[in-house]
């Protein structure tokens, strides 16, 4: 007979012609299971092979277990350290026997915090520091450490940022990444060109003794060795102050003072680049006065020497032949300013006064008529005194 076909109304799956006070107790239950499940454990047995199934069932699923690629598993057998299970599927011993912690191995934590100490040269300064971290070693980041390890690496980087702030003045700590107080060298042009002069060369200034960098890559350094020692299990990836500033009481006055340090780097870096400017044209200008020095001296030792030569040159011929030599050199004289100067032609033998042209000839050429008949007698002079020389 099926389901739904009229009956007695104890085939009615959903049970609505049930009376409404004939509620089914806890012996209607079990005996509806025990009816179903009976053939598997043959009458009264059946509840055992319930639970027998159950136990089954929890044994197989607790009896292994996956680890995600980013994780380590920690097995504990009976609360004893056993193994670390690396990434993948694993069995195991049912629990309570072995349980697996995972644990995050490659997932970067971080913990930041805000302290505020003494430098060394006992300024006050706040410093916002944050710290990043793996672990290296599941088994010791669980049971190393008494407390929880975040609370440790806290505190072991608290310790490190004191250790290393409280040996630095504030300078140091204030001191922007990378900052350099350096004189920048002359261009090599330009000290090529002025190699001459022997100019001595730019020296840069000392680089500071240590930035932001320098500091918290001792923080860093300070903070993993300490960690070491506790064999937390951890490795430092990173640590930066994000802020460094003086106290707000105080922050006033350091504004001033920071105000005043860039003023004085600017003035000092328009310093130096009117120096950058102004030195190369200074170095050329006196290589090219060097230059026209030396050319003028070479042409005037130059002019001196063939003057020498030609009058050495006059002075063996007169030496040969004097009266000639010297009629010679006083016709050139005589044609020379001649040809320089206007002339005045009498044809009347004398008869006739003759008014010269002195309105068009002009001091100069007096001037240079007079130093060349100078300048040839003096020359016959001195051809006349070295013939008389024995």
């Amino acid at each position: 007979m099926a389901w739904n076909e009229p009956g007695n109304g104890q085939r009615d799956p959903w049970n609505k012609n049930r009376q409404p006070g004939n509620k089914p107790g806890l012996d209607d239950v079990l005996r509806q299971l025990r009816n179903r499940f009976g053939k598997l454990g043959g009458g009264a047995g059946g509840i055992f092979t319930i639970l027998l199934a159950f136990v089954i069932v929890w044994i197989a699923m607790s009896s292994f277990t996956i680890v995600d690629a980013r994780q380590a598993g920690v097995v504990l057998r009976f609360g004893k350290y056993s193994r670390t299970l690396q990434p993948g599927f694993h069995l195991k011993f049912p629990g309570p026997i072995e349980t697996v912690t995972k644990v995050g191995a490659t997932e970067i934590r971080s913990v930041s915090d805000k302290v505020r100490m003494l430098t060394s040269d006992e300024n006050i300064i706040s410093v916002d520091f944050n710290v990043q971290y793996q672990v290296s070693d599941s088994y010791k980041y669980l049971f190393s450490l008494s407390g929880p390890p975040e609370e440790t690496l806290r505190q072991a980087a608290e310790a490190a940022v004191r250790t290393v702030v409280g040996a630095n003045v504030m300078d140091n700590i204030l001191t922007s990444q990378g900052e350099v107080d350096a004189v920048a060298p002359a261009p090599a042009s330009s000290v090529a060109a002025a190699s001459s002069t022997a100019a001595p060369a730019v020296v840069p200034a000392a680089v500071k003794a240590q930035t932001r960098d320098t500091l918290q890559q001792q923080t860093r350094e300070i903070l993993q060795a300490t960690l070491d020692e506790y064999d937390a299990g951890l490795v430092v990836t990173d640590v930066s102050f994000q802020n460094v500033a003086p106290p707000q009481e105080v922050k006033d006055a350091f504004d001033d003072v920071n105000a005043a340090r860039e003023d004085k780097q600017g003035t000092e870096n328009n310093a130096r680049a009117y120096a950058s400017q102004v030195v190369p044209v200074a170095r050329g200008d006196a290589s090219r006065i060097a230059a026209e020095a030396q050319g003028y001296a070479a042409a005037r030792v130059a002019t001196a020497t063939g003057d020498a030569s030609r009058f050495n040159l006059i002075l063996k011929e007169y030496k040969a032949a004097p009266d000639v030599t010297r009629r010679r050199l006083w016709l050139e004289t005589v044609e020379d300013v001649m040809s320089n100067n206007p002339k005045v032609l009498d044809g009347s033998g004398g008869r006739n006064m003759i008014y010269l042209p002195l309105d068009r000839a002009t001091g100069k050429d007096i001037q240079g008529v007079g130093s060349v008949m100078q300048s040839a007698a003096g020359s016959d002079s001195n051809l006349g005194g070295k013939e008389k020389q024995p």
